[in-house]
This record gives structure tokens, sequence and C-alpha cells, in this order.
């Protein structure tokens, strides 16, 4: 998907700002289907609106700057389930923690063992918040099978951490070699 589609399907679900719109793909529920900045919001937002697929209207707001508030509009709603019948894209998948862990016998023990329970602790608060997602009343039959989705790739994440933990840390170095410390 990208960032357009994206755009259309979080205002498929009602107005919303740049700002709200960057938040949902950031920390929100849009965080798992598409990586969006600021820089990739707005054009898109720009060319929607451009094309007819969205339009705009500017809250004033007391003691605050005026928001742009954007909505889809009709076509807005064709083009999104259009968009839909696409062929979908390969997986997108990135971690800083698996080029860490890729790395580990080059660090020390206890630097890869913090890091290891620094990601176990990550994926239990993404758990934690997908759970939570899951007791709203607005989560929809889809978007239950979704989340679900999502917690059984961290079920899966947190049983290899916890089972295979000593293996990384095993392969880390006991301490840095002097040459590598003297760099």
């Amino acid at each position: 998907m990208n960032v357009r589609t994206v755009c259309l399907s979080i205002l498929y679900g009602g107005d919303a700002t740049g700002y709200e719109i960057r938040r949902l793909c950031v920390e929100g529920e849009c965080s798992y289907f598409v990586e969006a900045s600021f820089g990739s919001i707005y054009p898109a937002l720009a060319k929607l609106e451009d094309d007819g697929l969205v339009s705009s209207h500017v809250e004033q707001q007391d003691g605050k700057p005026s928001k742009k508030i954007y909505s889809i509009t009709e076509a807005g709603r064709t083009a999104f389930t259009q968009a839909l019948f696409e062929p979908l894209g390969e997986e997108v998948f990135r971690s800083p923690f698996l080029l860490f862990a890729r790395f580990a016998h080059l660090l020390p023990a206890g630097l890869v063992e913090d890091r290891l329970h620094e990601q176990l602790q990550r994926t239990l608060d993404a758990k934690k918040k997908l759970n939570d997602a899951l007791g709203e009343d607005t989560v929809s039959a889809s978007d239950r099978w979704v989340i679900n989705y999502g917690l059984s790739i961290m079920e899966v994440a947190e049983r290899h951490m916890r089972n295979h933990m000593t293996d990384l840390i095993t392969l880390a170095r006991a301490e840095p070699a002097k040459k590598d410390a003297a760099e």
C-alpha cells in the first residue's frame, strides 16, 4: 500500500488533519501497514485534493494556529475501494533489532542481553496494545482478524526470544577485544 491509499483509508473512517494521519501511521493502527512521514503525507493529501478525492476546510482554534481538516469525497471512497483490488506488494519488514542480533558476535554479552530484554519488553508492550484494541467496542470483525494476526506474530516473536535468548548471548563476546576497544 502506498501513502495515498493509507490516507484514503484513514479518511474513510472519518475526517482528520495531516498531523492526525501521521500519528496514526507512526503510533496508531496504521503503523502496521505503511511507513509514512510528514514529507510524504502532505504531498499525498495535496494530490488527493487536486484529484477531487478529498476535500479540506480550515478550522480556527482559540489561542492555537488554525488546522486543516481533510474529508474523503465519494470519488475518494470509490478510488480507495478500487485501490484494494490492485495486486498487493511484497511484505516489508524492517527491524533494527535484527540488524543488532546479526552482529551480536561482535558485542559484549551484557549489551546483547540488555538489548534482548528491551526487545522482549517492546514485544510484550505491542501485544498488550493489540489486546487492548481487541477490547474496544468499535472493533469490527475484520479489525479483529487483523489484530489477531498481529498477536500471532508477536506471540511467535516472544516465544522465539524466550526460548533462544541464551543462544544469542552465548554468541556474544565476553569482553570486547583490546583492538576493538582502542578504535
